[in-house]
């Protein structure tokens, strides 16, 4: 298909942009100059004393060794804050989260709030009243989302031409999405659940021949066997508003959380219009149940095949979160869920062509959710960023040849990014950020480590690079669910 895309010209390759470091001097941060500098205050008090220079050569050794050395990927002095954070929530007691059932001591819920434990606790509910939708809504962060379910056709089964046709379509959703100013972010999340048959069945009885015969009892024999061991595919996008730059919109359309309900609304109309044009099949937005299901699964998915088969049982938000929720360094537990979190540290440095992640979305034999969140980025802001990169690197190749030092290709690869998102930037593009994250979920904790390691083999034929978020599992998880 390669071949044939190349010398058809069909389906063009892409090629990611590079994880910006945000170095200030010499390829350094703010953060490794600020550490470089605190270890060597000492050094220059100990040489207008006269005292204490060896101690401030220790200091300043192991202050440059903090800031330069990587340590799991990064550089040492960037655990700092992961390990600060834990050490406070392991004092704290917020690394295990057991729902209140029954407590005298315990005041109750909230009303609106969902069940939920950790950062994602003081999320609320508000039922759209013209729709019907249960939006999400963040107080701390200031957003409101809407959560609807996407189906689409097999994207690596269609010929090149119709690939491009449907990236260029995405393309435009990306866009229309970024034009109106008022969305913080667009997650598109794709789950694997485990599968009860229950399709499959409803399937047999409507349209099979159930005539006792021997090819109608070998069919409805292989389908009762298929359906507990098949799993089954989710999509679902969720659309977040800026109510503090969609203030003013908020006010004329009434204020408060119905009036931002009503500007919402109004994106996602807009939004289903484009998902449509784009040959994709938007659902209406989830109301409380389908809410409730939604988020009951990701915490544990082994639930799903029964409520699949009770569609009256865990239906209330109020009960849809987990009853326990254990936390470590490297996984977290909900109910009897053992799950792992990896963030795409960086997208595929080659070109590649669209349709590349689908060793990842099509692998079997592991359940795992891949969110992609979008941001868009104020052009103004955006132009300013790139100046400030472009800056940064042309002084830093500036500071190199007055040392005598050459720039590294990997120096020159993140400048022609910039001048590219410039240039794109000129043009009338937006910009949005993208990130990735992967969830592994398994029963226990050895079936966990043996899905990471398959996923993360997947991955490298992707060319993407994953990390595992060591210490931040929880936080990550809950940005899994909902964008944060």
């Amino acid at each position: 298909m390669t071949d044939h895309a190349q010398s058809g010209g069909l389906l063009r390759a892409v090629k990611f942009s590079r994880l910006s470091k945000r170095a200030l001097l010499l390829g350094l941060t703010a953060t490794q100059l600020t550490t470089i500098g605190i270890g060597g205050l000492p050094l220059v008090i100990a040489l207008y004393t006269g005292t204490g220079a060896l101690y401030a050569i220790v200091l300043l050794t192991v202050a440059v060794a903090a800031a330069l050395l990587p340590v799991g990927g990064r550089q040492a002095i960037s655990w700092v804050p992961i390990a600060a954070s834990w050490t406070r929530r392991t004092i704290t007691g917020q690394l295990d989260y057991r729902a209140r059932i029954t407590s005298r001591t315990a005041g109750p819920r909230p009303a609106g709030t969902l069940a939920l434990p950790g950062d994602v606790a003081s999320l609320r509910q508000y039922t759209d009243p013209v729709t019907g939708a249960v939006l999400v809504h963040d107080p701390h962060a200031a957003t409101l989302t809407a959560l609807l379910p996407v189906t689409h056709p097999a994207f690596v089964l269609l010929d090149p031409g119709e690939q491009q046709r449907r990236v260029t379509a995405w393309g435009r959703v990306l866009a229309t999405v970024s034009r109106s100013g008022h969305i913080t972010a667009l997650q598109v999340t794709e789950r694997t659940l485990p599968g009860s048959g229950a399709s499959l069945a409803d399937w047999w009885q409507t349209h099979g021949t159930n005539d006792g015969s021997f090819a109608s009892r070998t069919y409805a024999d292989l389908i009762d066997r298929a359906g507990p061991a098949g799993e089954q595919h989710a999509t679902t996008i969720a659309l977040s508003l800026d109510m503090n730059t969609a203030a003013r919109t908020i006010r004329a359309a009434g204020g408060g959380l119905r009036g931002a309900a009503t500007v919402l609304r109004q994106e996602v109309e807009t939004l289903t219009i484009a998902l449509r044009a784009a040959d994709l099949t938007p659902g209406d937005p989830y109301d409380a149940g389908r809410l409730a299901i939604h988020v009951r699964t990701a915490y544990d998915p082994a639930i799903g095949p029964a409520l699949e088969r009770h569609p009256t049982l865990g239906r209330e938000l109020a009960t849809t979160g987990p009853i326990a929720v254990t936390e470590t360094w490297g996984n977290l537990r909900a109910d009897g869920t053992h799950h792992c979190v990896l963030w795409i540290a960086q997208w595929p440095q080659s070109r590649t062509f669209p349709g590349f992640l689908a060793p990842l979305l099509l692998s079997s034999g592991v359940q795992r959710t891949i969110s992609l969140t979008y941001r868009p980025v104020r052009t103004d802001a955006a132009m300013r960023e790139l100046r400030r990169r472009r800056t940064g690197h042309l002084s830093d190749a500036t500071q190199r040849a007055r040392m005598g030092q050459t720039t590294d290709a990997t120096d020159q690869a993140e400048l022609a990014d910039v001048l590219q998102q410039e240039a794109d930037l000129a043009a009338g593009h937006s910009l949005l950020t993208t990130t990735g994250l992967i969830t592994i979920s398994a029963h226990d904790a050895e079936q966990l480590e043996h899905d990471v390691a398959s996923v993360e083999q997947a991955a490298i034929q992707t060319g993407v690079e994953t990390r595992r978020l060591w210490g931040q599992q929880a936080q990550a998880f809950a940005r899994s669910i909902l964008p944060g």
